[in-house]
């Protein structure tokens, strides 16, 4: 008996709808199914699959690492330039400002009324000093005389420029309103002429005629190599002291502390304004500041990490060539395996992303134990000294990006080798 003419269409639809959930039902079926066969896969073969990772591992953990380093070194870096005193600002007379050519007495110097009108009116101020240099002869008990750096400061001078004081006392804002003769002289130099740094406290010496008496020994907190205004033979006096010498107002330099590094270049600017609008108009003053020496040495350290970087990722891709080469062996390895699914109706798609499977799962893995890694170190640093070492959450995106990509990218070619094999041809082969 015929069915009815009506069920024809519907009976078709059904099949064609129940065929859709077979092959989806087959797909979620077969991605569940390949992440287990690659499971299995790495239980039958687990020295395989150990020493595959271990490439990934150590990739990964030098990419951190390598990152952790730079950062150290970078922190480091910026750490030491600070202690020269990035937030100081070096206001000095730069020429200029009389009508004549050949009026030399015009020359318009900066004074300590500067000093004190910049201390009022910017707040971003901390600290400071101005400086009298003069070069002079000493004269030491028992007739030795000796050409030294003397340099008139303000007490501020120490917090400005950082300077660590030794043995003794520096001189303090009681010794410049009395104008006491003290002085405080730079290590080197006390070793000299007293044998150490202890001995030459309380010793006296002559500056034109004027007895001092040195109350403390001091050093930069870092060389600067010559390039500051402290040379080996130095010696400091109060400001107050040093007008004697020179009878006037005038100071060669005038030293600013800012409260915050990132107020530097502002304050600078604000500062010369200032000085500016108090001497004549075509008087030139320029302000140096540390600013423009951080943001380089910023920028270097930022190129060497980079550097190190694209080294670590060469690791990372010399594990990729390892789980290539591995993932080519399994493939010749389990051509029976690959003809028999193959020959059970799996596509190559199938096979291909098996196999995909296998190889980011090596990778990534590897990874993630290469993140470990690489992090134990400077955490188990932080937990056990004192040293706070950088980590970068970048470093770690990078790995296991990297690594995962690494995967796709070395498990594609044995993937496509394994899915173009002929299920006739794979089940023949022994």
């Amino acid at each position: 008996m015929n069915p009815p003419p009506d069920d024809q269409p519907h009976h078709h639809h059904s099949l064609h709808s129940f065929q859709r959930t077979l092959e989806s039902a087959k797909r979620t079926m077969m991605f569940s199914e390949i992440v287990k066969l690659a499971i299995d896969s790495f239980k039958t073969s687990k020295v395989r699959f150990a020493l595959t990772a271990l490439g990934m591992v150590i990739g990964s953990a030098s990419v951190i690492l390598v990152a952790t380093i730079g950062l150290t070194g970078k922190q480091y870096i910026l750490n030491e330039l600070s202690k020269i005193g990035t937030n100081m600002v070096d206001l000095s007379y730069a020429g200029g400002g009389s009508a004549g050519a050949n009026v030399t007495s015009n020359n318009d110097f900066l004074t300590r009324d500067d000093e004190l009108a910049v201390q009022q009116q910017v707040p971003a101020v901390a600290y400071s000093s101005p400086l009298l240099q003069m070069h002079d002869r000493v004269a030491f008990p028992g007739g030795v005389v000796k050409d030294v750096l003397v340099l008139g400061v303000s007490p501020a001078y120490r917090q400005v420029r950082n300077l660590v004081v030794l043995s003794g006392r520096f001189f303090d804002e009681e010794d410049e309103t009395t104008h006491t003769k003290v002085a405080v002289v730079t290590v080197p130099f006390a070793r000299q002429r007293f044998g150490s740094a202890d001995a030459a406290i309380n010793q006296t010496f002559q500056l034109r005629g004027i007895p001092f008496t040195i109350v403390g020994t001091f050093k930069e907190s870092i060389p600067t190599f010559g390039t500051s205004e402290i040379e080996d033979q130095t010696i400091l006096i109060p400001y107050s002291v040093a007008r004697y010498f020179t009878g006037t107002d005038n100071v060669k330099d005038i030293f600013f502390s800012i409260r915050d590094r990132n107020d530097v270049e502002d304050a600078a600017k604000e500062i010369v304004a200032i000085v500016k609008s108090r001497h004549q108009p075509n008087s030139v003053y320029t302000a140096t500041t540390l600013t423009a020496v951080l943001t380089t040495a910023a920028i270097v350290a930022n190129a060497l990490t980079i550097v190190l970087l694209l080294i670590s990722a060469v690791t990372l891709a010399v594990g990729g060539v390892g789980i290539m080469n591995i993932m080519l062996a399994t493939v010749r390895s389990r051509i029976r395996e690959i003809g028999i699914r193959k020959a059970l109706g799996a596509t190559a798609r199938e096979i291909k992303l098996q196999f995909l499977i296998e190889a980011i799962f090596i990778s990534l893995s590897g990874g993630l134990v290469g993140v470990g890694v690489g992090l134990a170190v400077p955490l188990s640093a932080r937990m056990f000294t004192s040293f706070i070492i950088p980590i970068s959450p970048w470093s770690i995106v990078i790995a296991l990006f990297t690594s995962a990509a690494i995967g796709v990218i070395f498990g594609t070619l044995p993937a496509n080798r394994a899915s173009q094999l002929d299920p006739v041809e794979s089940l023949k082969y022994e």
